[in-house]
């Protein structure tokens, strides 16, 4: 398979989607430093957010074959600036991740990355495995197992281990509480 380079923001969805691209269980990991893991290697999005940083990017960027600008389908800004594509020296593609989140608006993610210089673009949900199948396709090389023989299998929904559900769910039983 082709190796990707997954860059984008701080919770936009890179760890989520490596874990989903594996056919993995879904746990929650903050990302601390770049991490290799087979054909993906994994940035913090403070990489992203920080210009002193940045630059680090665009140094694993080259042993990338694929480089995939990430933006997650809640967001009320886009971090990447029009034609930011332009100064990658390999494909660049754009990944819309939380396409099934309340308040999303996927289309307006697919607009920021049109805008950024992303040649395909790819709407995508970790949890359903909504746009993940189509993903592999689009790294598969010839002779290349994918975890899954069929779209089908790989678009099924994945088990979440999160304590962010767990921190959300603690919350509401704390409300509950408060009002009774």
């Amino acid at each position: 398979m082709k190796k990707m380079i997954l860059i984008g923001r701080s919770e936009c969805g890179k760890t989520t989607l490596r874990q989903a691209l594996k056919g993995k269980e879904i746990h929650y990991e903050k990302t601390q430093y770049v991490n290799h893991y087979d054909v993906v290697i994994d940035t913090p999005g403070e990489y992203a957010e920080n210009n002193t940083l940045s630059h680090a990017l665009a140094l694993y960027s080259y042993e990338a074959d694929i480089v995939a600008l990430l933006i997650n389908a809640t967001e009320p800004y886009s971090l990447y600036p029009p034609c930011v594509a332009a100064v990658a020296n390999r494909p660049v593609i754009g990944i819309v991740t939380q396409i099934d989140a309340e308040g999303a608006n996927p289309d307006q993610g697919v607009e920021w990355l049109e805008l950024a210089g992303c040649e395909k673009i790819f709407k995508v949900s970790s949890y359903t495995g909504e746009g993940i199948w189509e993903i592999l396709e689009y790294l598969r090389e010839d002779g290349d197992m994918l975890p899954w023989d069929k779209k089908e299998d790989a678009e099924k929904p994945r088990v979440v281990f999160s304590t962010k559900s767990v921190t959300i769910l603690e919350e509401a039983f704390d409300d509950i509480m408060k009002v009774s």
